[in-house]
């Protein structure tokens, strides 16, 4: 009898799993209801207790005391995997506090199947880390060692552009040439592949992937972007200070607009760095904010507004952002135009991205029958005409944009694990 299985679907933003048994595919609910979990974690000061997903981010803005963090998948294959940050005072390493949040998924699926799960398909990103193949073969090496130090002990890899054209197949009607556009919030990665209710079957899809490409851009270099041209000049980025009209130091202003990055700032060199700075500054009012966040540590409140700025942009033409967590009747009007101006060389590599995976495939764009949209950043307002643009005669598919690719994981650890469809 053939093993239960699972895929996993480990996002820089959000994380699904879901379960092969028996010939069905079935999400998992990883947190009440929901069958995708923000993330994330929070470790509360009193005893570092981890919470994950919504209640992590419902304790962050609580203002509950203990340590946040998100975007974790994007330290695999850098040098901060080894270096670790301090969690409430002690230093704890990147493979245990990712290791914390995906035991919690794995705890999840097991409990919806059962029985402890041991055959896993984790999806991957095409290049976790732009041009540098060693980082890329380090970082899939370390999501296998903390997949193997969880408790699963059968495990493969797949690119997550595959695995949404897989959970999209069962709805295709003969051959279809398809492009995956999968934009999640690390990464954006392409494949060019022919998909089939015929090829369901097939053990081995290798002669039905033409091309695959990546870049290492996604929505969190959207909130990034909009962060430093709406939000940023508010809080001083780009003012100056002193006799000879220097510009202040960019650097917390960059970090500030990094999810990855927000903790590192709060450090009392950096407080009074920027303490001494407003002292000379040419536009202390604005200034003076930057060292409010920084004192009061609501850096992640910023970019989370950024990012609920850029989520109401999809639809909103003029989105008013607040930021009462800084001062009292602070807000800033943020028009889409100046959004899509900010990530337009973002979008640009994008669509670059794509058209390459074009070419490697051996396909002319207007060959393509159908484009399978995945990531929340596919919601995008210019990635949406950009793609429209680039694949005038596709039709769109973009159901379970949250999810397509945990299903498709599913899909392929049945193939690879012997499980009969």
């Amino acid at each position: 009898m053939a093993p239960i299985s699972c895929g996993i679907d480990f996002g820089t933003s959000n994380t699904s799993v879901a379960i092969a048994s028996n010939g069905t595919i079935q999400l998992v609910p990883v947190e009440q209801t929901h069958v995708t979990i923000p993330s994330a974690l929070f470790f509360q000061r009193v005893d570092n207790r981890p919470f994950y997903g919504r209640a992590a981010v419902r304790m962050f803005f609580d203002r509950e005391d203990g340590r946040f963090m998100r975007s974790l998948k994007r330290v695999l294959g850098t040098s901060l995997m080894k270096q670790g940050t301090l969690v409430n005072g002690a230093s704890m390493n990147f493979p245990i506090i990712i290791s914390s949040f995906l035991r919690h998924i794995k705890a999840k699926a097991d409990a919806e199947a059962g029985q402890e799960i041991e055959h896993v398909v984790m999806g991957r990103p095409v290049h976790f880390v732009d041009n540098d193949p060693d980082a890329d073969v380090r970082a899939q090496a370390e999501l296998q060692a903390i997949a193997q130090r969880i408790g699963f002990k059968h495990i493969e890899f797949q690119f997550e552009p595959i695995a949404a054209a897989f959970a999209h197949e069962v709805r295709i009607k003969g051959e279809k040439l398809a492009i995956v556009v999968d934009l999640g919030g690390g990464t954006s990665d392409f494949t060019v592949i022919k998909l089939s209710d015929q090829y369901i079957h097939k053990p081995d899809r290798s002669s039905d992937i033409l091309a695959n490409t990546g870049v290492r851009i996604g929505g969190n270099d959207f909130d990034k972007e909009l962060s430093l041209s709406a939000i940023m000049p508010e809080i001083g980025y780009r003012s100056t200070y002193g006799p000879k009209n220097l510009e202040v130091p960019l650097k917390p202003f960059f970090d500030l607009a990094e999810w990855s990055k927000v903790n590192f700032l709060y450090t009392p060199k950096t407080i009074m760095q920027v303490r001494q700075l407003l002292h000379q500054s040419h536009d202390k009012a604005r200034y003076r904010r930057l060292l409010q966040v920084l004192e009061d540590e609501t850096g992640h409140s910023l970019l989370a507004t950024a990012e609920s700025a850029k989520i109401a942009l999809s639809s909103e033409p003029v989105h008013t952002a607040t930021f009462d967590f800084i001062e009292e009747d602070f807000f800033i009007p943020i028009k889409r135009e100046l959004f899509e101006e900010s990530i337009q060389e973002d979008v640009d590599k994008i669509a670059a991205s794509a058209r390459q995976c074009l070419q490697e495939a051996g396909v002319r764009n207007d060959a393509i029958d159908l484009v399978i949209l995945t990531g929340g950043s596919t919601e995008v307002h210019s990635v949406q005409v950009a793609f429209k643009q680039l694949f005038p005669n596709a039709a769109i598919a973009d159901q379970n944009k949250l999810s397509s690719v945990g299903l498709g994981l599913a899909y392929d650890s049945q193939y690879k694990f012997g499980q009969a469809i």
